[in-house]
């Protein structure tokens, strides 16, 4: 009797292992990279205006605008894909690796508290691989990124409701 509840008990816990794992994103397929056509200018200001550089983004049907240098792009539950609001910080630090070549980031990848350790771990690197792949659209050498996951194993906000799993569903740019 106790060899079989201990199987039982062997099986019960496989499923829900399985079944805790199951989500309808699919992680295998690769990931989709819009290409756009992106001019970017410069400008500077004199060291007497106490103003720093700024670079600016045309896109033809859109104004120019400012960039900042984030370095936190943020993403919906469930998903690699980049959302058009953080394109600009991507484009930046595109721009900025372009401009030196010796200069290198790291693109960590992050997610939200919920779903099992190995879905976040590759939800996390899809993250990281969608930014990454953006940045060698627009001209970055592979030599220069690096593509790493950390799953939901380094939360940035301590919390279990949508306002601190939206602060953690990201990925982080870090030199290197």
């Amino acid at each position: 009797m106790i060899k079989n509840s201990g199987k039982m008990l062997l099986a019960l816990a496989s499923v829900a292992v399985v079944a805790g794992c199951a989500s309808p994103v699919k992680l295998d397929k690769p990931v989709e990279v819009e290409k756009k056509d992106v001019q970017t200018t410069t400008t500077t200001t004199t060291p007497d205006t106490g103003k720093s550089t700024v670079a600016t983004t045309d896109q033809s049907s859109k104004l120019n605008a400012p960039i900042t240098l984030d370095r936190v792009i943020y993403f919906d539950f469930d998903s690699y894909a980049v959302k058009d609001e953080f394109r600009p910080i991507v484009e930046a630090h595109a721009n900025l690796l372009k401009q030196n070549s010796s200069a290198k980031e790291v693109a960590e990848g992050h997610t939200d508290e919920r779903g099992g350790s190995e879905y976040n771990l590759a939800l996390g690197q899809k993250r990281a691989e969608a930014v990454v792949q953006q940045m060698k659209v627009l001209g970055v050498g592979d030599s220069q990124l690096e593509a790493v996951s950390y799953g939901k194993e380094r939360p940035a906000v301590d919390g279990h409701d949508e306002s601190a799993w939206a602060k953690n569903r990201r990925v982080e740019l870090r030199s290197k």
